[in-house]
């Protein structure tokens, strides 16, 4: 076994060595000035271009899933071919140059005193490896940037925030998790996504980063699909069925049967878990360790991949079934009262909530910005309307029928307008469950 280790005097936005009044004067001079720059240019995204979702404001993985194959479902329920590339860096957060990061940090409008304290910052580390007893010496790293920091993440954010420069199909980052996607029915449409590729394999080599080529794959979407071989360099990308995208199953279906079943088999996996390990069954034991560590198996990014057929439906709510059995006094009532001693929702009902709660923070709340771009108001036609109402979009295949965007519309439309219209995002939530807990 070995493993690396490094060495540095720790310096960060919230904790900094010093050793003297004047070092210290001069840590809350970079503190202040990097919260300052951070506020007025980071979080109005001026800085970070709109493509990216990881490690800023009010994106997540699940906004990043939504956004980008809300595009992709839109293309492919009008008949079109679309190709997509999954883009994977080698050691991205540890190629980083420093001296090109800080020509960067000066170009995004950070002033140079700010700029020369965190190139001190990521000087003089070093590192070496341990095998078993046994260490190399000391080597001094000179790119990269600390991925167990704030600053680190911003740093490498500001970095690639170039990538997106001069392409012509749709880009969205999670950090380094990078996909590219367009249109691919005729051979000029594969002729852009391959110029496309070439400028990131440009972009790579000018900023001294690097594609792991053999984990950059393709998937191809739409019937008439006719799986276009692409490159990046002199390597040929291989085309994959299905990949793993931030944490989601997603197959060239787009159906999410693949992502439910594993799911439903982890969730499952910890459940058995509970059962073999813990002896008490009172409620008050298995109810926090379900909602804890079972729940959140069947309900990351849910509002993306939400089941589509009813066999999955069922697959995910017998895990759910199954843990309220377990429940001492429980074990001969039927689910729905199990549910209704334990204060519970269906997971259906429970999935319903999340996309009620997804949609006001896309309507109303802080995702107004996203929401812009995938939802529009309706025609108001009477007054007595929440005001809210969004335009209900037409539709040929199921798989864009099920996803969010779509799905989700028909039931904003119908809440109450003394749910839709409560101002903050908690007061949203009461009301919504006090109006759920009336529906079947």
């Amino acid at each position: 076994m070995w493993s690396l280790s490094s060495r540095r005097e720790k310096r960060t936005t919230q904790t900094i060595t010093v050793r003297s009044a004047s070092h210290r004067y001069q840590a809350r001079f970079w503190k202040r000035s990097l919260r300052k720059w951070s506020a007025n240019t980071l979080e109005t995204n001026t800085v970070i271009a709109n493509s990216q979702h990881g490690f800023t404001k009010n994106k997540s993985c699940q906004t990043n899933l939504i956004s980008f194959f809300d595009r992709v479902m839109s293309w492919v329920d009008t008949g079109n071919a679309v190709d997509v590339a999954y883009l994977d860096f080698s050691k991205a957060f540890d190629k980083v140059p420093h001296d090109l990061l800080a020509n960067k940090l000066v170009k995004c409008g950070l002033d140079k005193t700010t700029v020369r304290w965190i190139c001190n910052w990521l000087s003089e580390r070093t590192q070496r490896v341990l095998t078993n007893a046994s260490s190399s010496s000391w080597k001094e790293v000179t790119s990269g940037v600390p991925q167990g920091s704030v600053l680190g993440l911003v740093q490498f954010n500001i970095f690639i925030n170039d990538l997106d420069e001069g392409l012509e199909g749709t880009i969205i980052k999670f950090a380094d998790d990078t996909k590219l996607g367009g249109i691919a029915n005729t051979p000029e449409d594969r002729s852009r996504i391959q110029n496309d590729l070439d400028r990131l394999e440009r972009w790579a080599e000018t900023n001294k980063m690097k594609f792991n080529r053999d984990k950059c794959k393709i998937l191809h979407f739409g019937r008439k699909n006719g799986n276009q071989r692409y490159r990046m360099g002199d390597a040929w990308l291989d085309s994959s069925v299905c990949e793993k995208d931030l944490g989601v199953i997603v197959d060239n279906k787009l159906n999410m049967s693949q992502q439910c079943d594993a799911a439903a088999k982890k969730a499952n996996g910890i459940l058995a878990c509970i059962n073999r390990g813990i002896a008490s069954r009172s409620r008050e034991v298995m109810l926090p360790l379900y909602s804890a560590l079972v729940r959140p198996q069947l309900e990351y990014c849910v509002q993306f991949w939400a089941p589509q057929m009813k066999g999955d439906v069922d697959k995910l709510e017998s895990v759910q079934r199954r843990a309220t059995k377990m429940v001492k006094g429980l074990e001969n009532k039927p689910y729905e009262e199990r549910l209704k001693e334990l204060g519970m929702f269906s997971l259906q009902k429970r999935r319903l909530r999340g996309d009620m709660i997804a949609m006001y923070k896309y309507v109303r709340g802080s995702h107004r910005e996203e929401g812009a771009s995938l939802f529009s108001a309706a025609l108001q036609t009477r007054t007595r309307n929440n005001g809210f109402k969004l335009q209900e979009r037409r539709f040929h295949l199921n798989i864009r029928k099920n996803f969010l965007t779509v799905r989700a519309v028909q039931q904003w439309n119908s809440l109450p307008q003394t749910v839709v219209e409560a101002p903050p995002l908690e007061a949203f939530k009461q009301r919504l469950d006090g109006h759920l807990s009336g529906v079947l």
